[in-house]
């Protein structure tokens, strides 16, 4: 909550509101590497974005995205998928959203991205967090925050996920 209602602050680069952001960010991610420094768990939820993220930073050229937006979109698509698993409801889908784009953040493919189903399917098979062959993913469930790490979701609904944000490149 305080990021949005701080975000005008973030942008301006507003030095007490972005040490702000920095420390709480620091503290946050120590919090949970601290509580899982093997990265068995928890750890992995610090990846959310980044599976689907990775494959449109590797098929558009690295250097063509920054990190950053690549997750973005990630997470855009992560939030996507977890509203058609029923794991988030819609308003916290479009609050994710919000976030996301009230940052000036991306949230979907641009009309000249590479990316097609194919690639992201062929791309994400290769992610690190992929194990005896299966692709495990961190989806959001619950309220803001709540994530899983898991390889047991629907595979029609990452399907449908990957066909809906490449069709919107052709839209």
């Amino acid at each position: 909550e305080w990021q949005e209602e701080n975000m005008a602050k973030l942008l301006a680069r507003d030095p007490e509101a972005t040490r702000y952001a920095i420390k709480r960010s620091c503290e946050n991610k120590a919090d949970v590497v601290k509580a899982d420094e093997k990265e068995g768990g928890i750890r992995a939820t610090l990846n959310l974005g980044h599976t689907f993220g990775h494959a449109v930073e590797t098929e558009s050229g690295y250097g063509t995205w920054l990190h950053g937006e690549a997750v973005s979109i990630g997470t855009a698509m992560a939030a996507t998928m977890s509203e058609k698993l029923g794991w988030i409801d819609a308003d916290l889908k479009e609050r994710i959203y919000k976030i996301l784009e009230d940052a000036q953040l991306p949230v979907k493919l641009p009309k000249e991205s590479p990316m097609t189903v194919e690639s992201f399917n062929k791309l994400m098979s290769l992610d690190k967090k992929v194990a005896d062959g299966q692709l495990r993913l961190i989806l959001l469930q619950g309220d803001l925050g709540g994530c899983v790490f898991t390889g047991e979701f629907e595979k029609n609904a990452l399907q449908e996920t990957i066909e809906e944000f490449v069709a919107e490149i052709n839209a």
